[in-house]
């Protein structure tokens, strides 16, 4: 693009105002800035339409039930999706910040994951059962990793490239299209539906591509050399600051419920193995479809409970969540369980919960810490509900010999037991 089109371009999809002046950003930064905030619109965008078409806790959960892989793999799909990119921070964070341009770990990152998309697709393509599922579960850990890089590097960038205000536009921009994406991925699923595992590949390639193209657009980004300086070790400050569970009661009980209602974001590849006992899940589409929906649907709703009381949002995810789980084990008691809109109901109110868990969680934590802790609260959060998510891999292993409906209804009282927790939390909101 020319400079004027990159202008018009920002000018029709930023929210700057003609004649403001930059904030919180560098002369040299401001200057580029209308480039910049259109890189950070494509190349993110480009990353969340990525993580759609690679959900672990769908789009894999089906490709695994499809190839045959155990269940036990099957429920450690989302343990490492989610682990793999919180736990490897502790590690990698020093290294990060001795970089003077980090937006090179954003790029880098964008291989990462595309290496690791293409391997599960490979697997996807050649091998079936055991050794499938064992392939695509490494190609996952591949992209965990990645992304854990990822994470510890944006915002960083964000704050040194675009101005204070454009921030939150950029953002949303990038996720708004990339909700397109998930939608036109869906249907896709259910208007080709005897097309349905060579869409599926073929979306994996689709990501693996777009997660390359996302880092090379990202590395065009002019990037201001930044402090090197304060990078201490993170798994060494981790376990040093450990000593606040013991000492804030709020934090400790915090942590266990929010450890609890990781049942929400645990539980979807069973409704996906439910789904399957039926002409190998003819409804896939139609639960991708449900859980987009519900991401576009309750965020706002959730973010303006969460300003009033995010303990009474934990509170409701957690009973919410729950109830969507018994709903499905009913549908499956019923014989309904592959029909084309049983299971992607009970899905799409389960998918409303986590994304309460997610905003609730995040909100509480910051409104529950001091400002001067902030940071170490969430490190300490983000640290012990990794170990967790690990852990919650064997147990769901073990779980998944006594089949689908007894792992859900294991996930649906620690959903319950996560309300209750959440309940007995100070209260922090207005009111």
């Amino acid at each position: 693009m020319t400079r004027p089109a990159v202008q018009r371009a920002y000018d029709m999809l930023s929210s700057e105002d003609e004649g403001r002046v930059c904030r919180d950003i560098s002369d040299a930064a401001c200057k580029v800035q209308p480039g910049s905030f259109l890189r950070h619109a494509i190349a993110l965008g480009l990353n969340k339409s990525a993580d759609g078409l690679v959900d672990p806790k769908l789009v894999l959960s089906w490709l695994m039930t499809h190839l045959g892989a155990p269940a036990a793999m099957i429920g450690f799909l989302v343990p490492i999706r989610e682990a793999g990119a919180l736990l490897p921070q502790l590690f990698t964070a020093a290294r990060i910040r001795a970089m003077a341009r980090r937006k090179w770990a954003w790029a880098a990152a964008g291989l990462g994951q595309g290496v690791g998309a293409a391997m599960i697709a490979l697997a996807a393509m050649t091998t079936t059962g055991s050794t499938a599922g064992g392939l695509i579960l490494l190609g996952l850990a591949v992209l965990a990793v990645s992304r854990s890089v990822a994470s510890v590097a944006y915002k960083d960038v964000l704050g040194k490239t675009v101005a204070k205000g454009q921030r939150g536009t950029v953002t949303g921009l990038a996720g708004t299209w990339a909700a397109g994406v998930a939608l036109a991925f869906a249907l896709s699923l259910i208007w080709l539906a005897e097309a349905r595992f060579a869409i599926v590949t073929g979306a994996l390639f689709a990501a693996a591509l777009a997660w390359v193209l996302a880092g090379a657009v990202f590395a065009g980004l002019r990037e201001d050399a930044g402090a090197t300086e304060g990078g201490g070790n993170g798994a060494e400050a981790a376990l040093a600051n450990l000593r606040y569970l013991r000492e804030d009661r709020g934090l400790a009980r915090f942590i266990v419920a929010r450890g609890l209602l990781t049942a929400t974001a645990l539980a979807p590849p069973w409704f996906v193995v439910l789904a399957s006992g039926n002409d190998a899940l003819q409804g896939l589409g139609a639960l991708v479809l449900a859980s987009a929906l519900a991401a576009l649907v309750s965020s706002y709703v959730w973010g303006r409970l969460a300003d009033r009381s995010s303990r009474m949002v934990l509170v409701l995810t957690g009973v919410s969540g729950a109830t969507s789980m018994v709903l499905a084990l009913i549908f499956a008691a019923l014989g309904l369980a592959g029909t084309l809109w049983a299971m992607p109901l009970a899905l799409f109110g389960l998918m409303i919960a986590h994304q309460g868990v997610r905003l609730g969680r995040s909100t509480y934590i910051v409104d529950m810490a001091p400002p001067e802790r902030r940071a170490v609260y969430t490190a300490i959060a983000n640290t012990v509900i990794g170990v967790i998510l690990l852990a919650s891999g064997v147990f769901g292993a073990l779980a998944a010999l006594g089949g689908a409906e007894l792992t859900l209804a294991l996930f649906a009282l620690m959903a319950t037991g996560g309300a209750w927790v959440a309940y007995g939390l100070k209260e922090l909101g207005d009111g």
